[in-house]
């Protein structure tokens, strides 16, 4: 069994993560970090991790932009692999990740479901086909009206994968109304929809003459993120120092 240490255990995500960990027997949560008490956990919880003196297989950071740091030193410190979750990182930070995935297992993604982790790869073997009859690429991305970043860390994903493919020779174009110009053949068109209650839905398009053709994604709910964390959190409990990502699970 898999021993979870769940930071960020009283954010929604870290609730929904702990209702499925109780309904899965290969999977159990030994403790919770979070600031922000209040709330009931069948485990124990510390307000830091430094108070967190409790023994566990992988952390799952499901927090804020602000806490990650002092989790990824925690786990460096103890030796726990982590699967950090928390979107909107710095630059600096994705830098002190890699780090420390010198020293312990880190498994890092802007979106922790199976299906988007698919819709990349998907996009990146339409790339390849697609672009040389050229096709312009366009991704949409919709989310609720209280998700405060824009584009979402998912849409830079796909585009970094579909970029991958291209030699990273295209350029990102989030705004077209300051320049009165035709679209330039080696750019990917990025669009953020905030609105209601939408959990997460993505769309790329390959648009070509005479033809179109969509990849989409549409998320029904945040158990989906849940479902993936735990089964990345399966998949990194005594794995070797490194940085994983979702893609590895594809095979797990």
């Amino acid at each position: 069994m898999t021993r979870i240490i769940m930071h960020g255990c009283n954010g929604k995500m870290g609730q929904v993560i702990s209702s499925l960990v109780a309904e899965n027997d290969q999977v159990t949560i030994v403790a919770g970090i979070d600031p922000y008490m209040g709330i009931e956990n069948p485990y124990p919880v510390f307000e830091t991790p430094e108070q967190c003196h409790v023994k566990a297989d992988v952390i799952i950071d499901f927090s804020n932009a602000n806490a990650v740091d002092a989790i990824l030193d925690y786990s460096a410190k103890t030796s726990i692999p982590i699967v950090v979750c928390t979107t909107g990182l710095s630059e600096d930070q994705v830098a002190h990740l890699k780090a420390i995935s010198e020293k312990v297992a880190v498994l890092f993604s802007a979106n922790m479901s199976l299906g988007i982790n698919l819709l990349i790869s998907l996009a990146q073997k339409a790339t390849k086909i697609l672009t040389d009859a050229n096709f312009d690429i366009e991704i949409i991305e919709k989310h609720h009206n209280q998700k405060v970043d824009a584009p979402s860390g998912t849409a830079l994903a796909i585009a970094d994968g579909i970029n991958y493919t291209l030699d990273h020779t295209y350029n990102y174009k989030y705004d077209r109304s300051a320049e009165r110009i035709k679209r330039p053949k080696k750019e990917i068109g990025i669009h953020a929809i905030r609105g209601g209650t939408i959990v997460g839905e993505h769309d790329v398009i390959f648009a070509g003459e005479d033809e179109i053709i969509e990849i989409n994604h549409k998320a029904m709910s945040k158990r989906i993120f849940a479902v993936g964390a735990v089964n990345a959190a399966r998949f990194l409990d005594g794995k070797p120092a490194g940085l994983y990502n979702m893609g590895d699970l594809m095979t797990f």
